[in-house]
């Protein structure tokens, strides 16, 4: 059984669209046994009858406790199936997680190259360190305040054109009737608030 992908790719050139197929065929059969074992984990696990199950055996364990009279062997085994299970769920986890990041990713970068207001800088963007994020991050943080100064909530910003958009876009919208309505209204709520 075959899974087909499809990806375009269109050119710079100006009003030329040229789209460029790539077909890339994966073949489930050749997923490693490892790959095959964690979806299959991760589904059953995740399931409403692992959690009864998981409950069932807290359960029963907890009934046995008078039959073995407490003992340290009794409580020994409740602690090293639930430590092996859990320190192997990490591993497992972490596999499921790794795959969904990536999907995720491959998602939204697809979703950055084909939107053509979006800054193709932020592709990959994962990729970068801590610090370049926190720097990232403080630049939104900064066009978010100069968005709050606009009346039109579907604008957009790419990260190059940001202050040049937003003058650009209140020079034009200061002579406009809804704009001044709306500025005046803000006025009239801050006002009020004080």
């Amino acid at each position: 059984m075959y899974r087909r992908f499809v990806v375009y790719r269109q050119q710079a050139a100006p009003l030329k669209k040229d789209k460029v197929c790539y077909m890339v065929e994966i073949n489930k059969k050749k997923k490693n046994l490892f790959e095959r074992f964690a979806n299959w984990a991760t589904i059953a696990t995740g399931s409403s009858g692992a959690f009864i199950t998981a409950f069932g055996i807290i359960i029963v364990w907890g009934i046995t406790g008078p039959l073995f009279h407490y003992s340290d062997t009794w409580q020994l085994v409740i602690n090293t199936g639930t430590t092996v299970v859990t320190f192997l769920m990490v591993f497992l986890i972490q596999k499921s997680q790794n795959k969904d990041s990536k999907a995720i990713h491959l998602k939204l970068n697809e979703l950055l190259a084909s939107h053509q207001g979006a800054s193709n800088r932020m592709v990959d963007i994962e990729d970068i360190t801590e610090k370049e994020l926190d720097q990232l991050h403080k630049f939104y943080v900064e066009l978010a305040g100069l968005a709050e100064e606009e009346d039109d909530i579907t604008c957009t910003h790419s990260i190059d054109a940001a202050r040049e958009n937003h003058t650009t876009k209140l020079n034009h919208f200061k002579t406009k009737p809804h704009y001044i309505n709306a500025r005046k209204n803000h006025s009239k709520k801050s006002n009020g608030a004080s």
